[in-house]
């Protein structure tokens, strides 16, 4: 169940309860008169009900007027609840809310200061691990980037196109990127000039080679990890994204790029980033496809 909550101009007041109160998998429709800028209306909805409740409510222009706010309700029960979840079509745990979706990535997709912070402590945690060839630190580093949302971003730009999205999405993960590898190029500088950091620690065979030998179980990974970080972020089961995140060598291959191409070794630099384009590349593809899917079962119900 979610709780929605509406401010509307008072001339569209009507309108909107009267399509809450027509709508399936709606219950406890009020409105509460006398606050600032309208009047509030509240409902409680079963989540599968909630995607075409916020589609009829931009149809009414109240997106252009008012304020729209979807909470999640954690824990309910009772009549009431029943009966919302067993009119509404479908399954709340299947149920794709596409403002929800977009309102979250957007967040996560935006070019900020944290972002780039995130950013460049992934990748520096990523560098740390590939000298010291410490798998573990590989995956800290792993969990630490944030780079999955802005490739969120450009699948639902890709499947729904808006090209706003796509542009803010694309700018996050070039300047995050971009900067995160020059850092980490200068840091490993001021360890070889210090003699923290040698060519001989990135020579053998490494615990860690997987980073920059790409390959079809690279796309493959890239795949399968696009697809659950989208059905995660899509049906609000954000736990599912720590796997993800421990899954897929972005992070880690733009350390290693920026480490061996400071040290000479510039065959691995450039496999380190044909395994980044890879990745990056089948988890957006991924993710388009797991939305397109998601998207077309939705029209069915």
């Amino acid at each position: 169940m979610v709780h929605l909550r509406v401010v509307c101009p008072d001339d569209l007041t009507d309108d909107v309860l009267a399509m809450l109160c027509d709508r399936p998998g709606v219950v406890a429709v009020s409105k509460a008169a006398g606050v600032t800028h309208g009047v509030v209306v509240s409902a409680d909805l079963a989540r599968e009900a909630a995607d075409g409740v916020l589609r009829d409510l931009r149809s009414h222009g109240v997106d252009d007027r008012g304020l729209v706010a979807l909470d999640p309700i954690d824990a309910s029960f009772g009549a009431l609840v029943d009966k919302a979840e067993a009119d509404a079509p479908g399954e709340g745990a299947d149920a794709l809310i596409w403002d929800e979706l977009t309102e979250h990535v957007g967040e996560d997709s935006t070019l900020t200061a944290t972002f780039v912070a995130f950013m460049v402590l992934a990748t520096l945690l990523a560098a740390i691990g590939v000298v010291t060839d410490s798998q573990i630190t590989i995956v800290g580093a792993m969990v630490v980037g944030p780079e999955f949302g802005p490739l969120a971003g450009l699948a639902i730009a890709l499947v729904r196109g808006q090209s706003s999205i796509a542009r803010r999405s694309a700018l996050a993960l070039v300047v995050g990127f971009t900067t995160a590898i020059v850092v980490v190029a200068l840091f490993t500088l001021l360890g070889r000039a210090v003699g923290l950091i040698s060519p001989s620690d990135i020579a053998g065979p490494r615990a860690t080679d997987f980073i920059y030998h790409p390959g079809w179980f690279s796309l493959i990974t890239a795949l399968v990890a696009g697809t659950a970080g989208m059905l995660s972020l899509s049906s609000a089961k954000s736990a599912v994204l720590v796997g993800v995140f421990i899954s897929v060598t972005t992070i880690p291959a733009a350390g290693n790029a920026a480490v061996a191409g400071v040290l000479g070794n510039w065959h691995e630099t450039w496999q380190s980033l044909a395994q980044l384009g890879i990745n990056l590349a089948g988890i957006t593809a991924a993710a388009a496809t797991t939305l397109l899917v998601r998207g077309y079962a939705s029209t069915l119900k």
